[in-house]
């Protein structure tokens, strides 16, 4: 498809800054500042923390920062699921330049200049964002951020590797003009999980470039256990057979590797039991991903961190794959559709 014509930004745009959040009393009011202190390049900057009836204080915090700062307000999400915050957020306010934003990051000063001088400068994007680095609680979430910043843990998103700048097909705290959502539309409401996965995947289908810059950063409080990160690439693995399903094709080639190895390995269990003559072979390919993510790991992670990191990459392989295979059992051969269990089963 041909790259939509887009108009040149207002002298002063409009910058909406959506937070979707639930219980983060410990990193909204950092990330409110970030963005507020950030410098605004020439916008006139709305926040709007999209809240999920958090209970741990979370909205006196916002409700506080709304007193300070006329540009800062609290939208109620009823709902509770991203899609929904986003959304809630997205079409409070009119808006030239809309922006998701985690509650757990932080912006770089220069984030919004350096996104909206891609904006100001390259008619042909619709998106542009930046890099994310990882901030550590603990020796065990460093040892996950690890990783996840790797190659061998997250493939080509390169938002998180900063393996290179460029036109890309997804970002993180992505900046969007209007008329994205103009020409195809808000976040999918079903999708509790992928959503911006999703939804980047019908920009790049509707003609717009989505742009990574690494002149622009953030930073992301990583509070993780083996057990959570599990969990959360599990429902990553589940929630993109969905988004295949809606759209009829598979939207990245590198969400088959997690599941194309969590088959080898189970034929390959099988064959070892069954079939003694094939053991060597099938020895040789476990063999050689232990020795590879082996030794992507003592590079990312050293002696310190090596092993963890290991156990780390094992995780996020299994439970993505694991998710996808279940995922396709349930929508495509059972022809499930999400349902408000599987909705509050992935919160």
């Amino acid at each position: 498809m041909s790259t939509p014509a887009l108009s040149v930004l207002p002298e002063r745009p409009r910058l909406c800054v959506v937070i979707p959040c639930r219980n983060e009393h410990a990193f909204i009011e950092r990330c409110v500042r970030s963005v507020l202190s950030a410098d605004p390049a020439g916008c006139d900057v709305l926040v709007l923390v999209s809240d999920g009836r958090s209970d741990d204080g979370t909205r006196e915090v916002v409700e506080a920062l709304a007193r300070e700062h006329p540009n800062v307000l609290l939208v109620d999400n009823a709902v509770r699921t991203t899609p929904h915050a986003l959304n809630l957020g997205l079409q409070a306010r009119p808006f030239d330049v809309g922006m998701i934003l985690g509650a757990h990051a932080e912006l770089d000063a220069g984030y919004l200049r350096e996104c909206m001088a891609v904006l100001r400068s390259d008619l042909s994007v619709g998106c542009v964002g930046g890099l994310i680095t990882n901030v550590h609680a603990t020796d065990l979430s460093r040892r996950i951020g690890l990783a996840m910043a790797h190659p061998v843990g997250v493939g080509s998103a390169h938002f998180r590797t900063g393996a290179r700048g460029g036109y890309v097909d997804t970002a993180a705290f992505g900046l969007y003009r209007r008329e994205v959502f103009d020409r195809v539309g808000w976040f999918d409401e079903d999708l509790v999980r992928n959503q911006d996965d999703e939804f980047n995947f019908r920009v790049t289908r509707g003609g717009f470039k989505i742009f990574l810059t690494l002149k622009a950063t953030a930073r992301y409080h990583v509070r993780a256990t083996y057990r959570r990160l599990w969990r959360q690439y599990f429902q990553y693995g589940y929630w993109k057979v969905f988004v295949n399903r809606k759209h009829g094709t598979v939207t990245t080639l590198r969400q088959l590797v997690p599941a194309l190895w969590v088959q080898a390995v189970v034929l390959g269990t099988i064959l070892l039991l069954a079939l003694p003559v094939v053991r060597p072979w099938v020895l040789a390919v476990f063999g050689l991903y232990l020795l590879l993510t082996g030794a992507a790991a003592w590079q990312a992670g050293g002696v310190r961190d090596g092993w963890g990191v290991w156990r780390a990459f094992a995780i996020l392989h299994a439970a993505y794959g694991t998710g996808y295979w279940i995922g396709i059992y349930h929508a495509l051969l059972k022809g499930i559709r999400p349902t408000e269990q599987h909705k509050r089963l992935s919160r």
